[in-house]
């Protein structure tokens, strides 16, 4: 990777911490992560925009068919046009088509699958070699995270970053510390979730 301009090394700075400054007025304000809190891997999927679905309704070829999911969250299919997908799981998708297919086939076996994953993101932004969006597809922790953003720069803060996550319709600021990371008893290599933002300044 060739080495940052002077230019590039004096405004990096300045951006993280305008976008700080935003999230604080936004009411982010900084918190430490709680060690005693389990942090957990969500015990089952929901279908979200941008995710392609793979709808089968045994013996009518017709109907089978691999849609996307909207980003308004619907998914299209004939005989039942728009149907209601984001927030559901493939199960309550699946029970959902079957009671719309009845109106016009007997007792339809219907099976959903996931075939592509691409609703659930989270961002790695600031001191890292590769900053950007990546998809969340399996449990993913904050070192994991930093691993795919190409690690840390050598301008990376040594003492601390910033996760940032959307909590009751607003975000919040967790200051976690460096050295914390790779220490299992202080809990704070923490999974991530979807729409989180691990910061580095």
């Amino acid at each position: 990777m060739a080495p940052r301009s002077l230019l590039e090394r004096l405004l990096a700075p300045c951006l993280l911490f305008g976008l700080v400054l935003g999230l604080a007025a936004c009411g982010a304000t900084a918190h430490r992560l709680p060690a005693d809190v389990a942090w957990v891997a969500p015990t089952e999927y929901r279908i979200g925009p941008g995710d392609v679905l793979e709808i089968a309704v045994w013996n009518d070829p017709a109907v089978s068919r691999k849609v996307p999911v909207r980003p308004d969250g619907l998914i299209s299919l004939p005989l039942v046009d728009d149907v209601p997908a984001a927030g559901l799981t493939p199960m309550e998708l699946r029970e959902a088509l079957a009671v719309r297919l009845r109106r016009f086939l007997p007792d339809p076996a219907v099976s959903v699958l996931v075939q592509e994953v691409h609703s659930t993101k989270f961002s790695v932004m600031g001191e890292v070699e590769a900053p950007g969006r990546f998809e969340l597809i399996c449990p993913t922790t904050l070192l994991d995270a930093i691993a795919m953003a190409k690690g840390f720069t050598v301008w990376a803060s040594s003492a601390e970053l910033f996760l940032i996550r959307p909590e009751a319709g607003r975000a919040k600021r967790y200051r976690i510390e460096r050295d914390t990371l790779v220490d299992d008893a202080s809990n704070q290599n923490i999974l991530l979730r979807p729409g989180d933002i691990v910061m580095v300044p």
